[in-house]
């Protein structure tokens, strides 16, 4: 009975009742989308490397390994021996390990030396596996791989010639233009830092760095770069045969007093540097919640207006039996409808969002956003925005519940 009185009251004052759900589907849509996306893009952000166990590099700290070994930034302070690499690939508990060699680049996109491994277990997002647009993993020396962003920005196809530079800055004096590397493939858009890198082979990072005559030979017969090894890499990747062993192989990897080395967990690691970002993160849910007030403020508004057009209403319940406390209890539900109707819009309109656009913004961005609501904590804002909507219009349904006493009054 009260919910349809509600209803049929909402409908007799259409254009400031359309006006105000407009307001709060702006404000809620806004508040749901930035707690939404920000629990996505942790996700996402936490999903740049997947499956892979310890990172192992020179000791340097772990945001520093973690950043230059997954998100090619920066430098490394210091490289590991290759025996270092092939002691932990040789390790009973390791599964798989990925050598990884940075310090050349590109105009402006880092070269990263690794090998077959590196396209057989290297994995991003939800366990998705590297596969290539077009193209094949490099199969000689001087040939490369590139990310899906590279081709795109500098216009390469498979077959090109691309000639690294050394240094990792956008400007380099020095090109390795003796042995320029063709482009055996393009690797399909990960929305992750591979997008972004030249890969090559570690043999042909140890080539470029020869004399002269030495890459001629090498030019002349490539099959000669079989007894070619690097003295070291940047890093190494590990996947590790059982879980249980993780713990204990990164203990006995930075406590090896035989070798410099240092074991990092990537999801620890990505945490932290999360959160080095939680000012901004806080700030966007801080404007949110100013949004969403300003809107319930609104809201509380347009009920209070109505209130002088509606005491023949007030009057006419009044007689047909309503007490104070039904008055208030109507001019509530009033508020209610509007916001429930507010929420579920926008939780409709943002999920249809995602849903067309979630190609597109874990190609170009990295974001992979699902288009389900249902999380904990956006539960927790629909709970959040009832009981504040419900704070708000208490005003006005006191206004009326004081209307609906004078009524009775002036009755007697």
């Amino acid at each position: 009975m009260l919910m349809s009185l509600s209803w049929n009251s909402l409908r007799s004052r259409k254009k400031s009742v359309v006006l105000t759900f407009f307001s709060l589907l702006i404000s809620i849509s806004v508040l749901l989308s930035v707690e939404h996306i920000r629990l996505q893009a942790k996700e996402s952000f936490n999903r740049t490397i997947s499956d892979v166990d310890l990172i192992v590099g020179a000791p340097s700290g772990q945001l520093n390994l973690l950043l230059y070994s997954v998100f090619r930034m920066g430098s490394p302070t210091n490289n590991i021996y290759y025996q270092s690499y092939e002691r932990l690939k040789n390790h009973e508990q390791v599964s798989w390990a990925i050598p990884i060699s940075l310090g050349d680049s590109h105009q402006g996109f880092r070269v990263m030396g690794t090998n077959a491994a590196y396209f057989a277990h290297f994995k991003y997002g939800n366990k998705q596996a590297l596969t290539f647009e077009k193209g094949q993993p490099f199969q000689s020396l001087f040939q490369t791989v590139i990310g899906a962003d590279v081709a795109k920005k500098l216009g390469y196809q498979v077959g090109d010639e691309v000639v690294i530079a050394h240094g990792a800055g956008s400007t380099s004096f020095t090109h390795h233009d003796d042995t320029p590397f063709t482009v055996s493939g393009i690797l399909k858009s990960t929305g992750t830092p591979v997008d972004k890198t030249v890969h090559v082979s570690l043999t042909a990072i140890e080539a470029i760095h020869l004399p002269h005559p030495q890459q001629t030979k090498l030019l002349e017969n490539p099959s000669a770069a079989a007894d070619l090894a690097p003295e070291s890499v940047t890093a190494v990747l590990l996947g590790l045969k059982s879980k249980f062993a993780i713990f204990k192989l990164q203990r006995d990897v930075n406590n090896d007093k035989s070798d410099k080395l240092m074991a990092i967990l990537p999801g620890v690691a990505l945490n932290e540097l999360w959160q080095l970002m939680a000012t901004v993160e806080n700030l966007l849910r801080v404007i949110s919640v100013l949004i969403l007030v300003s809107s319930l403020f609104g809201l509380s508004t347009m009920l209070l207006a109505s209130m002088q057009q509606r005491q023949h209403e007030i009057a006419v319940l009044r007689v047909l039996g309503a007490g104070p406390h039904v008055i208030f209890t109507l001019v509530l539900l009033e508020a209610l409808i509007l916001v429930v109707l507010a929420m579920l819009a926008a939780t409709g309109l943002i999920s249809l969002a995602i849903s067309l656009l979630s190609d597109w913004l874990s190609s170009t961005y990295g974001l992979f956003l699902s288009a389900n609501m249902m999380q904990t904590e956006i539960i927790l804002v629909y709970a959040v925005v009832i009981i504040a909507s419900i704070i708000t219009s208490a005003i006005p349904a006191y206004d009326a519940y004081k209307s609906a006493l004078h009524s009775t009054l002036s009755a007697r």
